[in-house]
């Protein structure tokens, strides 16, 4: 069985990537293709040390830093891969990558982790965050996306079978493709993120976020709870990103702005925090579980993927608390409640539930559903 695996763009080692890494795992013999490769030399281990195949796109102007500008060239640069010596194709997508062409006797299988969210139902949302909701430009970048709708939707029927990383992203699947799909949750390393000798949530003094500022993320509404309606609790706050100056400014005497941290001292932090605040509505959200590996109980939006990785109050086992608006007066509603029921919250149940999406269990359900499908194909 020849193995193709494409991606759809390599430049950082997030949420998709993790995903990525442990496909590779479990086919290490797989060829690796993406739009564009522009890994730092510390940041390709997890790739293991593969060659990429990329598209044209990798050698036009500025494509390290405005990749996302060529987005109307990437339908046209993932047709151009040329799949056909492969027996199994494995997309790894939440923008383009399904799209590649395959013939009748290849099985494709997606693992998606969204159809394109600002295509689909999160258009006008980043319509309006980008400053792209009027005028010439904004007409034109809708029409971009019309255009994108359509030819996103025509190449879902090259998929013979897909993998929604989440049932939130399943009825997404559904919704915008028409076709039914399959959830494998990814993983959380559960060795790497661990719980401290001591885990008495009670005594611990300061709450915790950590993210990437960008919009969507809602950082600006966590550090607005804590400075304007809880002024007497702590808040860490780890990660940048382009909203950093911005949040930076909400921030009172009781929030602390650490900025990028490496691994050993976010794990700290997240061993001794009180709770972890989560306020984006996400598609799956592996934040929330490696809060959880390390013992550590979740505040959490009530929508989209956290609804399946944090067990709320009314469960035999809660892990968590959810809060329904992303506003600072709910986030600050929701910390209140959190607190008044402390003594239902066990830390040895936040680590259990991230037990249930290990490494080894992606692994397994994931090599359990290709190797089926390619014996039913």
């Amino acid at each position: 069985m020849k193995i193709a695996i494409v991606h759809d763009w390599l430049v950082t080692y997030a949420g998709a990537e993790r995903v990525l890494e442990q496909m590779l795992n479990c086919y290490p013999s797989a060829d690796l293709y993406a739009v564009v490769d522009h890994l730092d030399k510390d940041k390709r281990g997890f790739i293991q040390g593969k060659a990429v195949t990329t598209s044209f796109i990798q050698k036009l102007p500025f494509s390290r830093t405005k990749y996302r500008n060529y987005l109307p060239l990437m339908p046209l640069a993932i047709e151009q891969f040329n799949l056909s010596a492969y027996d199994l194709i494995i997309s790894s997508s939440h923008a383009v990558a399904k799209g590649v062409l395959t013939g009748p006797d290849q099985l494709h299988i997606c693992m998606c982790y969204s159809p394109i969210r600002y295509a689909w139902d999160l258009q006008h949302q980043y319509l309006e965050e980008t400053g792209l909701n009027k005028g010439i430009k904004g007409l034109f970048t809708k029409y971009l996306l019309h255009k994108i709708r359509l030819w996103d939707h025509r190449t879902s029927h090259g998929v013979n079978k897909f993998i929604g990383i989440s049932d939130f992203i399943g009825r997404r699947i559904m919704k915008v493709y028409g076709r039914s799909s399959t959830t494998i949750y990814p993983s959380v390393d559960t060795h790497k993120f661990s719980p401290p000798i001591d885990s008495n949530i009670i005594e611990k003094d300061f709450y915790i976020t950590c993210s990437r500022m960008v919009p969507y993320k809602k950082i600006d509404v966590i550090v607005e709870a804590f400075a304007k309606h809880l002024p007497n609790k702590n808040l860490i706050v780890i990660g940048d990103g382009p909203d950093f100056k911005k949040i930076d400014k909400l921030a009172k005497g009781n929030v602390d702005l650490l900025g990028f941290k490496e691994f050993d001292e976010l794990k700290y932090f997240l061993q001794n925090a009180r709770a972890f605040i989560f306020a984006s509505e996400e598609d799956f959200g592996i934040a929330p579980l490696e809060a959880q590996a390390c013992g550590t109980p979740v505040i959490a939006f009530g929508k989209g993927g956290a609804l399946e990785t944090v067990n709320g109050l009314g469960s035999s086992m809660p892990t968590g608390i959810f809060f329904y608006e992303q506003t600072p007066r709910a986030v600050a509603d929701a910390v209140i409640d959190f607190e008044d029921n402390l003594g239902l919250i066990a830390s040895e149940d936040c680590v259990k539930n991230a037990e249930r999406f290990s490494v080894s269990r992606f692994r397994s359900e994931f090599k359990e559903f290709v190797n089926l499908n390619y014996q039913q194909f």
